[in-house]
């Protein structure tokens, strides 16, 4: 069985909630799961991308709590 490999991208929104989307690699296509609404998307390229674009558009969530 292939090993997964796996990262996050989080973002707070302006009432001080994270929200989170992981990034998991089961096979050639990235797979993208917010936690906070269930959404989901298979993407081959720039799946990080897609989770921030997520998060902004769907969350309000803009601030990086790593910057």
């Amino acid at each position: 069985m292939p090993s997964t490999t796996t990262s996050k991208v989080s973002r707070w929104d302006q009432h001080g909630r994270e929200h989170v989307v992981h990034v998991t690699k089961p096979g050639a296509r990235r797979q993208l799961i917010c936690d906070t609404c269930g959404w989901r998307r298979a993407v081959q390229f720039l799946p990080w991308l897609k989770a921030e674009e997520h998060l902004t558009e769907a969350h309000q969530a803009t601030v990086d709590p790593t910057a």
